[in-house]
């Protein structure tokens, strides 16, 4: 499979990352426009190997206890142990042989990625979590000819309180974003991201989902571009709205306990499931900090905490365990 280009002759990979540098620059600002603080940049190089990337880091701000917009392009060659760990997820990878032996490649295969990947915890647990990666992969031969590539990503969000309203607000412009190109896209999307975010082990979901998709390569490459940029327009109306209501309102001791425990399972899923922090953590000379960022500061493990029936707690976990059409 050619790696792409489109009509401007530039690789769709230069255009990808292009286009996370700006929206870097562009969530940044408009996270920092309700917080009292401002992000520092961390840039990074992955040593020997090929590529880097640009950290943008949220602390202790009067709305934001952590966050990160990061962006990564890196390249190099991707082992035959990452290759076989991929294999299930990306049909169209494959693991190049000696003409001569038959045997895998030693080398493995030359592969180039980039994307943004963003976590926010607020400090409130009325205003919820966030998470937003878009990515594009591609890979080649040890003989420099192309294999495949692909694109992945979505949004999500994940609330400590659920309020029906602002689900109903986040999922509905993310379907509007892609609906201007493909209706079928949303419900597909939606259900894959309440798949994908599944806490296996606890029977419920990390939140209340959002759109998710992976080893996406169906369409013009030009076109799934656009997808993702409409994709990323959708974020800050998406987000911002819900944290300008939620960020001032009072709350008790106990629900930021509950925040606490809620956040547990964030780090739960984000270190046994992620499907991302895998990749990075098996990727050589990657950002392990960047890797990590999207753990929270503070987490709570209760043993068998059980919310009280009718609670506003035990609403959330059924809204976790039974997804719900959010889209308007």
């Amino acid at each position: 499979m050619p790696a792409p280009t489109d009509s401007t002759h530039l690789p769709i990979r230069e255009q990808m990352e292009a286009l996370i540098r700006r929206k870097q620059k562009e969530i940044t600002e408009g996270l920092e426009s309700v917080d009292t603080v401002k992000f520092h940049p961390d840039e990074w190089q992955r040593g020997n190997d090929g590529g880097g990337g640009r950290s943008m880091v949220i602390s202790n701000g009067s709305t934001f206890e952590k966050g990160g917009v990061n962006i990564s392009v890196v390249y190099g060659n991707l082992t035959p142990g990452g290759v076989v760990a991929m294999k299930n997820d990306h049909a169209d990878l494959e693991l190049p042989t000696d003409p001569n032996t038959g045997l895998p490649v030693a080398e493995g295969v030359k592969f180039f990625a980039c994307g943004l990947s963003m976590v926010i915890h607020p400090f409130n647990p009325h205003c919820p979590t966030t998470h937003l990666n878009y990515r594009y992969f591609e890979t080649w031969n040890p003989d420099g000819t192309p294999q495949t590539w692909w694109f992945g990503g979505g949004a999500d969000l994940t609330p400590s309180y659920l309020y029906e309203e602002d689900a109903e607000h986040f999922h509905t412009l993310h379907k509007q974003a892609l609906d201007k190109h493909d209706t079928s896209l949303y419900p597909k999307w939606k259900k894959w991201a309440d798949e994908y975010y599944l806490i296996k082990h606890r029977g419920e979901t990390r939140g209340i989902g959002g759109t998710f998709f992976d080893d996406y390569n169906e369409k013009d490459p030009k076109e799934i571009l656009k997808i993702v940029e409409d994709s990323f327009d959708a974020f800050l109306p998406s987000y911002l709205p819900i944290i300008k209501k939620r960020k001032d309102m009072p709350y008790t001791e106990e629900e930021k306990k509950w925040q606490l425990i809620r956040r547990g399972r964030y780090v739960e899923y984000n270190l046994i499931y992620d499907r991302g922090t895998q990749f990075g953590l098996r990727t050589p000379g990657s950002r392990v900090e960047s890797i990590l960022m999207s753990l929270p500061e503070h987490a709570s493990w209760v043993y068998n905490h059980q919310p009280a029936p009718g609670s506003r707690e035990a609403k959330l976990l059924e809204a976790t365990a039974n997804p719900r059409e959010w889209a308007k």
